[in-house]
């Protein structure tokens, strides 16, 4: 081999470290080199592979000099470092994808002009860099090489599909799905493809598919340092197939299950992943386009399901435009929809219907904010489960019940919480439509008749079959009620006599409420909020967990969008009322400044400050701050009103003003570090010891007290009673080991002796079993359950085995 032949290697060498293989200078010298006669690229090849076989180099250059033997040699036979190639494709098979500028498709295009078979996973890495955002249109073109396999493997539903020869044509279709909706022409295609296999033979190969979209991988990927969590996302490439397969069940007759389906497939694909968040938003909205094309009672309930459940903005869009269409082609407004749109499921009456399968029958009936089913056998005793007849004989009937009871979950949650927003959507109804939509349905009047109610300015609740006033007068003697005017009962305005007299009316009836609302805290103005007049800083100085913090806004219909730790500038969370003509904002920064510490990887805050919560115009122009803080300031908008001031507390309506209170309330009780037990030590460098003790055992806030007040009332029904009590801020319990402090706000514990730190964490490896503390007047108070559980644990605390917990106990 010459020395020039080796010069020119290292020069090249050089020249590639120096920059990349797509910098023109190098483009133009690997042009040159292939007009070189091929004996002298030859020798150029082995003295690149002498160079590698010498292992000097570090990894990084060893993989440039085996990709420059690909690329000069490219045409040739014969080519060195074959073993070297293969396994470096075997590291480039676990990978998601490569950077364009590493040409890491040269290697695989020198295997495959060799004859040699690529494996799977090296053609999946390939499409999934073709696919990706900085891909060039040479990969792009170098991909589309590819047609086998049709999908890429490792996605559980892929491998399933690829398995079905009757869907070939179909996913070879499916792949084509690459823009935001179908086009007429994709359409036509599909349907005809519908046509030869049949709607239902689609639908049945399909639907299978979905229920896989989400699970682990078959093979995980190698996730570089500083790459999102590669093993949870969707494949990209699978992505667009999985897309066109929901274009395709849209193009179908409606059915019960598709719907079903298709709602799992938007939640699955915006559940979030570490450093990527929702894992492939284009599938959800695919999905939330498929149900707006449906016809049907179905879709339209799973959309106006769905509308309470989605917190990401695009897609959340996309429902809300899908549901105002549907209202403005019926004629009838976006509440009135949703309220229509509620199916029975299947219920005969309110909260119950049996059906029979051969002998046997099931009792479907819905306790509290669940369903259930009750077996009964041919002889009409009660069974723990389906009989063996019926698995036999029915098995599509009995899939048909259970998913019932998995739809019937969903939607109570869902109702639930769209009745918890009814108190700012001064809605009102005549007494006919309110029985009809609410009280009489037979769904929604499972929590419609655990709800306090104004007719014509009287409050009722139903109890013993009837509505019933406080005094138990039944209203239902009445005969001129069908124009009466209906709305949901809230205790603001109202007398602190009436607001007990109901708390005792409904444990007397032992209604349990879907959520709180005689026990609703009530946030009035305060001295310090007429001192300051025209902000509150009732809620700030917190420190909050930004993600949760982000996720609770957008499911109480708060806007408001992640901070990174960049030169940016963001809103603050606000909050539209448009009933009110009001735009509630609550300022927040973020917190700390270094990366890996103070965020992810990714760059975005961990954890935000609290500062003022404020109410403008809704037409006010916005108030925007760096995401580092120093301050919001109204920013002029043209055509729009500027300089505007933010309204005084003292004229936003007592309504408005406590439940905007409440939320905010609800994000700081939930999202604040003071609530995590393992932050003792004040976390990152211990900067946060003071605010996790001053909120975890200070003053308690206003749904602190309001569970103060009920503890009072629950602790003597307790099994534990006789060592529990409630003083101040605690709950007390004697244990045999210690006596405890358990905080009515965050839940953290003291015990004796000198109020020493108790670490249990509810839901890890030591937290205590659910407590039964019997009848209580509303569900969805976590920390009150938590509370009791602690309590239950800790007053037999001599029979506690968790060892993170006893050792604990005995180092005090």
């Amino acid at each position: 081999m010459t020395q020039n032949v080796k010069v020119l290697a290292d020069r090249l060498v050089r020249r590639v470290v120096d920059c990349s293989f797509h910098h023109p200078a190098v483009k133009q010298r690997l042009a040159e080199i292939h007009q070189l006669p091929p004996g002298e690229r030859l020798l150029l090849v082995e003295a690149l592979a002498e160079r590698h076989r010498r292992g000097s180099d570090t990894d990084p250059v060893r993989l440039k000099l085996l990709t420059l033997t690909a690329l000069v040699g490219r045409g040739l036979g014969g080519l060195p470092l074959a073993a070297e190639r293969a396994a470096q494709l075997e590291v480039l098979g676990r990978a998601h994808s490569f950077w364009y500028g590493e040409r890491c498709e040269t290697l695989v295009e020198a295997e495959a002009d060799a004859g040699r078979a690529l494996s799977p996973a090296v053609v999946a890495t390939v499409r999934r860099t073709a696919v990706g955002a900085y891909a060039d249109q040479e990969i792009v073109r170098f991909a589309g090489r590819f047609t086998e396999p049709v999908l890429n493997v490792g996605e559980p539903w892929a491998e399933r599909a690829m398995q079905d020869a009757r869907l070939r044509e179909v996913l070879a279709h499916a792949l084509t799905a690459k823009a935001a909706k179908p086009s007429a022409a994709w359409d036509r295609r599909g349907r005809a493809l519908v046509e030869d296999l049949g709607a239902e033979t689609v639908r049945e190969a399909v639907l299978p598919l979905l229920a896989l979209v989400g699970r682990p991988r078959t093979f995980e990927l190698d996730r570089a340092e500083y790459e999102p969590d590669v093993n949870a996302a969707f494949d990209p490439y699978n992505a667009n197939a999985l897309r066109g397969l929901v274009w395709l069940l849209a193009l179908l007759p409606s059915h019960p299950d598709t719907v079903r389906a298709l709602g799992s497939l938007v939640e699955t694909a915006l559940r979030k992943a570490a450093g990527l968040g929702p894992r492939n938003p284009k599938v959800a909205n695919a999905a939330v386009g498929a149900l707006a094309r449906a016809d049907g009672e179905a879709a339209l309930a799973e959309l106006a399901r769905l509308g309470t459940r989605v917190t990401y903005k695009g897609t959340l869009k996309l429902i809300d435009a899908a549901l105002e269409a549907r209202a403005t082609a019926l004629g009838l407004s976006r509440e009135e929809i949703e309220e229509l749109a509620v199916p029975a499921y299947g219920l005969t009456q309110v909260g119950k219907a049996v059906f029979g399968l051969g002998e046997a029958t099931a009792e479907l009936a819905v306790r509290g904010n669940r369903a259930a089913l009750v077996w009964r056998s041919a002889a009409g005793k009660p069974v723990k489960t389906a009989p063996a007849a019926v698995r036999r004989d029915h098995p599509e009937e009995l899939k048909e019940l259970k998913g019932l009871v998995k739809d019937i979950d969903k939607s109570l949650s869902a109702q639930a919480e769209r009745l918890d927003r009814q108190f700012l959507a001064r809605r009102r109804w005549t007494y006919g439509q309110w029985r009809e939509r609410y009280l009489d349905h037979p769904l929604v009047g499972t929590l419609a008749r655990r709800l306090i109610w104004t007719v014509d300015g009287t409050p009722v609740c139903f109890a013993d079959g009837a509505l019933r006033t406080l005094a138990g007068a039944d209203l239902g003697h009445l005969t001129d009620l069908e124009g009466a005017a209906v709305e949901l009962w809230h205790p603001v305005g109202r007398e602190p006599a009436e607001v007990l007299a109901w708390r005792e009316w409904l444990e007397r009836h032992a209604v349990t409420q879907p959520f709180k609302q005689a026990h609703r805290e009530v946030y009035l103005l305060t001295d310090a909020e007429r001192g300051t007049r025209t902000y509150s800083n009732r809620f700030a100085a917190h420190v909050l967990r930004q993600h949760q913090f982000n996720s609770l806004t957008s499911a109480r219909g708060w806007h408001n969008r992640l901070r990174l730790c960049v030169d940016d500038s963001l809103p603050p969370a606000t909050r539209e009322l448009p009933q009110w003509g009001l735009r509630a904002e609550y300022w927040i920064e973020g917190e700390g400044h270094e990366y890996g510490i103070d965020t992810t990887e990714s760059g975005t805050y961990l954890r935000l400050r609290t500062d003022q919560v404020r109410f403008y115009p809704i037409d006010a122009p916005q108030n925007w701050a760096s995401t580092y803080g120093g301050g919001y300031a109204m920013w002029p908008v043209a055509g729009r009103r500027t300089e505007v001031e933010p309204l005084p507390l003292a004229q936003i309506p007592e309504l408005v003003l406590s439940e905007v209170m409440r939320d905010v309330d609800l994000f700081v009780g939930v999202a604040s570090v003071g609530n995590d037990p393992t932050w003792s030590d004040g976390g990152p460098e211990g900067r946060f010891r003071d605010y996790w003790t001053s909120y975890g055992f200070g003053e308690l806030g206003a749904s602190a007290e309001t569970r103060r007040a009920l503890l009072e009332r629950l602790v003597p029904r307790l099994a534990v009673a006789d060592r529990c009590t409630v003083e101040g801020r605690f709950l007390h319990v004697r244990g045999e080991l210690h006596t405890y402090k358990i905080h009515l706000g965050s839940g953290n514990i003291l015990m004796s002796p000198n109020d020493q730190y108790l670490c249990i964490v509810p839901g890890g490896a030591g937290a205590p079993a659910a407590a039964e503390p019997g009848y209580l007047p509303f569900e969805g108070d976590r920390a009150l359950a938590v509370i009791l559980s602690k309590a239950m644990l800790l007053a037999k605390d001599t029979e506690i085995t968790d060892p993170t917990i006893t050792s604990q106990l005995r180092r005090s």
